[in-house]
């Protein structure tokens, strides 16, 4: 998958120190896989959630932070929509980010 973009991740790891390794774990993972549909992701990340518009929440530093993304399947592509706190991600419409 290429993954757009990784400055979000960078951005908010500079900020929450103790996300960066768990976001570049995720990150070289991503990287490597080759999902072709959502139920393949949620049978590597069980905690994984599956919004409509084909957004993916992923927990991040066990439970700690959340990443939504939208996958775009058929192009390989995962866009970084949103990195924050749980009371960050609270405030959002993930199935719209």
């Amino acid at each position: 998958m290429r993954v757009i973009s990784i400055k979000k991740l960078k951005d908010f790891w500079l900020k929450h120190r103790d996300a960066e390794q768990p976001l570049k774990a995720w990150f070289a993972e991503a990287k490597k896989a080759e999902w072709r549909k959502p139920s393949e992701i949620v049978s590597l990340y069980r905690t994984a959630s599956i919004l409509k518009n084909n957004r993916i929440v992923f927990n991040i530093k066990g439970n700690d932070y959340r990443l939504v993304t939208a996958v775009n399947y058929d192009f390989q592509i995962v866009y970084i929509r949103f990195i924050g706190t749980h009371k960050e991600y609270d405030k959002i419409n993930a199935e719209e980010v």
